[in-house]
């Protein structure tokens, strides 16, 4: 059962955040002026306040779950190193920490 849940991408990239963000703030702000219209014309507040929670339930379903679109352009990771023993390898700054300056 649990091998269902493990198969079931979890993640998007950078771009595909940046662009989950941009449809997010688009659906909200469209919703948000046409509520706030139709609310002006109809002269009932609470119509806006509910065009607005519609757009953000449309816009939750289309940016929260990580759809294809969001995966298209994925990070290449460099190889990793592979592990020395011995304390041979120093870091960078601590090579900088034991110079003496005259």
């Amino acid at each position: 059962m649990l091998s269902i849940f493990n198969s079931i991408p979890t993640h998007m990239d950078y771009k595909g955040q940046k662009l989950a963000e941009q449809i997010f703030q688009g659906i909200i702000l469209a919703s948000a002026v046409i509520g706030f219209a139709y609310g002006l014309i109809i002269e009932q507040f609470g119509w806006t306040v509910y065009k607005v929670l519609g757009g953000f339930a449309v816009s939750c379903l289309l940016t929260l779950p990580p759809w294809p679109m969001y995966r298209q352009n994925p990070l290449s990771w460099q190889p990793a190193l592979p592990e020395t023993t011995g304390e041979t390898l120093q870091k960078p700054q601590e090579n900088l920490k034991k110079k003496k300056h005259k």
